[in-house]
C-alpha cells in the first residue's frame, strides 16, 4: 500500500477532485498554504494499492496543469519604490508516494 501525497494549486482542486470521483479514487482533501508566493493551494491525501500508484498519478497529471503569471513583486533599489511585474510558472502538482506499513478504516 502506497500514501500519494499531491499538492496541487487552488484553482486545480476541484477539477482533480471530480476527476477522482469519476475515477472511483477516494482521496482526502486539505486546504493547505505554501510555495514562493504564498498563495492557497490544496493538498490531497490518497491511500492506494500499489499497482494503482500509476494510475492516481496520471489523473493528478492530466488536470493539474503549469502555466504562467505575472506577479507583482516589491522591489526598493536604492531607496526607490518600484514595481516590476515578474513572469513566473505557476501550477502543476508536488506529489510524494511513501510506503504505507498499515492501513485502517474505522
Amino acid at each position: 500500500m502506497k500514501l500519494v501525497i499531491a499538492i496541487v494549486q487552488k484553482e486545480d482542486s476541484n477539477k482533480l477532485q471530480h476527476a477522482f470521483i469519476k475515477a472511483n479514487i477516494r482521496a482526502t482533501k486539505l486546504a493547505t498554504t505554501g510555495g514562493f508566493l504564498s498563495e492557497g493551494n490544496t493538498t490531497f491525501l490518497i491511500g492506494t494499492p500499489d499497482d494503482q500508484v500509476e494510475q492516481v498519478l496520471d489523473v493528478i497529471k492530466s488536470k493539474s496543469e503549469a502555466r504562467e503569471e505575472y506577479v507583482q513583486p516589491n522591489l526598493i533599489p536604492n531607496g526607490m519604490d518600484i514595481s516590476i511585474p515578474v513572469k513566473v510558472t505557476v501550477g502543476g502538482a508536488t506529489c510524494f508516494v511513501v510506503n504505507v506499513d498499515e492501513f485502517k478504516r474505522f
